[in-house]
């Protein structure tokens, strides 16, 4: 049996179509995935995020404990309330998941992590806390919405009757502040402005009603792959799993070697790959000729080698097909993709093709 968010009844009541992704019934759109994405690069969309997996962790020794868990450090976390993105990598620097990790307070942090992974992630956290005496906590009472776009914001600060922090509103980006009981982060998944906020189950219904009266487009998760394609985010499972590292994965930026003290599970496979050298490079591909980009097709390199889109698929934004993939260390500007047998030409880019509602790829 599928398992259900909180707010699968109203998913139906709003006429979504709802498919089982990852063990979870979820909808896939509400009518036009076009009309969704728009809605979140012009206004505002809403997105169920419910089934991501929370767990808080607490302990005087959980600073480090998560030190070592964490291709990311950290000890960046200074400010409560402050987030950050990194892998958990295993100890041959493959990517066991992505996830966010928030300081809470003194001794606290949460993490987010995908739903997908849910049991091997906690299976894995667990394991490696009992050395540092750390208590592991799964939350699953707990609901998510996200809200994001360029007026998403505005609208559910407007909604937020719990008193709201005062420096909510002038969060940076990956920074998180507290309404009541509410947890309100300017974090999301789709390169707009907007929020993440995590509540009690019992108040999400009324809250995306809420929403949705103030003409809050109800998004579903078709619309939600494309625009983080087109922001360039990777996707657990298609852009990264076990089998590759973050140095070649787009997320070097997410690991830190330095101070050179701190070892983290996975450090010295990472140090390795990388003196070895020659690493595979994450890139953007935008489609010059007729045809669509897709998971898993070949991509031949000029001068030999080849490649692999992890993540394609059309750009309602660009007008345009683009795909994430991963190709030969000497790849330039150019390549050329394998579609139903003939060669495709592609522009190679910087992996992030749209961002606040901005087109980033100079399209020749």
């Amino acid at each position: 049996m599928l398992q259900e968010t909180v707010l699968n009844l109203v998913h139906r009541e709003m006429g979504a179509k709802m498919v089982d992704f990852g063990g979870w019934d979820m909808p896939l759109r509400y009518g036009s995935q076009v009309d969704e994405h728009n809605a979140v690069r012009d206004g505002a969309g809403m997105f169920d995020v419910s089934h991501m997996t929370i767990i808080d962790l607490r302990g005087e020794n959980v600073r480090d404990f998560l030190k070592n868990l964490l291709a990311n450090n950290v000890d960046k976390l200074t400010l409560k309330g402050k987030a950050l993105y990194s892998c958990m990598l295993n100890e041959q620097g493959g990517i066991i998941d992505d996830l966010i990790v928030y300081l809470m307070g003194d001794e606290k942090y949460r993490l987010v992590v995908n739903a997908g992974t849910r049991e091997k992630d906690l299976a894995w956290i667990e394991r490696q806390a009992e050395s540092y005496s750390v208590e592991v906590r799964e939350r699953p009472e707990l609901a998510m919405i996200a809200v994001q776009g360029p007026k998403a914001r505005e609208v559910a600060e407007e909604l937020l009757h719990r008193g709201l922090d005062a420096r909510a509103k002038k969060l940076a980006p990956f920074q998180a502040a507290w309404a009541g009981d509410w947890f309100v982060a300017r974090t999301g998944y789709t390169g707009e402005e907007g929020y993440e906020l995590i509540m009690p189950g019992a108040e999400a219904v009324t809250f995306w009603r809420a929403l949705a009266a103030k003409g809050v487009t109800p998004c579903g998760l078709a619309a939600r792959d494309t625009l983080r394609l087109e922001a360039g985010m990777n996707l657990y499972g298609s852009d990264m799993d076990e089998n590759f590292t973050p140095l070649e994965s787009g997320l070097t930026w997410t690991v830190a070697l330095e101070p050179s003290d701190r070892d983290f599970i996975g450090r010295a496979a990472l140090i390795a790959q990388n003196e070895k050298g020659n690493i595979a490079k994450f890139v953007g591909l935008v489609l010059e000729d007729k045809g669509v980009l897709r998971n898993h097709q070949k991509i031949v390199v000029e001068g030999g080698g080849e490649g692999e889109i992890s993540s394609g698929g059309f750009s309602p934004t660009m007008n345009r097909s683009i795909a994430l993939a991963r190709v030969p260390a000497g790849t330039g500007d150019r390549c050329e993709v394998d579609i139903r047998g003939k060669l495709k030409a592609a522009q190679v880019v910087k992996p992030s093709f749209v961002r606040n509602g901005k087109v980033l790829v100079n399209l020749d």
